[in-house]
């Protein structure tokens, strides 16, 4: 983070929104069974959810959004949701790409993609190169991703780079590993919001949430729109992020990062 002192850190967090929010967007599920619907609907539902929050980030120059939107887990739920999942997955990147690239929208994914079909594969490839240039909001969507997969790859790395001898095993350290990870170029989450009623991670950027604020609710992500948004951003300015220094060195603005 560019701040250079716990003073400035504190003005940040009072004045300014996060530069990073990352969600777990869960209940789309229940959504569409509270309705008597196919889990389908409710998918649907969560893919409209996910436009309203975008708009809203653009208009409060949120750096970075990063959505769960398939966890290296999800693979144990029942094959035809997850077929499902991946339809609709392609389907959403057909229609939304250019629009993104119109907005001035980048886009990335995170997570291990070989595990995709290979016209996906493509196609989030493509997705990246084609907005790659774009600046007004990064929208990072974590796919077959788990937090575990993303410390052992970038450990995975690092030992090759030492195998090949361009490191030595005595540089690892923690800003190594970190160099190493999945969102190494990002900056890392201010504000995690979980929707759905559960208060849990999941093995969702278990490296990067160190220092992350977290915001649960029992919003289904459905019906997770701008003004859900906006209580979470209130709540996290309400918050004084200490980084393991005392309140009282924040507030005096003695202590330098």
């Amino acid at each position: 983070m560019p701040i250079d002192s716990l003073g400035e850190l504190e003005l940040h967090n009072k004045n300014n929104n996060p530069r990073h929010i990352a969600i777990i967007m869960d209940g789309n599920g229940r959504w569409a069974q509270k309705r008597f619907m196919p889990r389908a609907v409710g998918h649907q539902a969560g893919v409209r959810a996910v436009r309203k929050i975008v708009e809203y980030c653009i208009k409060q120059k949120i750096e970075v959004l990063t959505l769960f939107a398939f966890s290296s887990e999800n693979w144990r739920r029942p094959e035809p949701e997850v077929s499902l999942l991946m339809a609709l997955f392609m389907a959403s990147l057909q229609r939304e790409i250019n629009k993104l690239d119109r907005n001035n929208i980048r886009l990335r994914f995170v997570g291990d993609r070989t595990a995709f079909p290979e016209k996906l594969q493509q196609k989030m490839t493509d997705g990246e190169l084609q907005t790659k240039d774009n600046t007004a909001l990064t929208i990072v969507v974590a796919a077959n991703y788990g937090g575990h997969w993303d410390i052992c790859q970038a450990i995975n790395k690092v030992t090759n780079k030492i195998l090949t001898g361009e490191l030595h095993n005595q540089q690892i350290n923690e800003e190594l590993i970190g160099q190493h990870l999945s969102t190494a170029d990002l900056p890392e989450p201010d504000l995690f919001i979980r929707t759905g009623g559960e208060q849990r991670i999941s093995n969702f950027m278990l490296w990067q949430l160190a220092y992350t604020e977290m915001y649960f609710t029992t919003t289904l992500w459905p019906d997770f729109d701008q003004n859900s948004l906006e209580d979470a951003i209130k709540s996290f300015k309400s918050r004084q992020r200490r980084f393991g220094h005392t309140s009282e060195q924040v507030l005096n603005k003695s202590v330098n990062l």
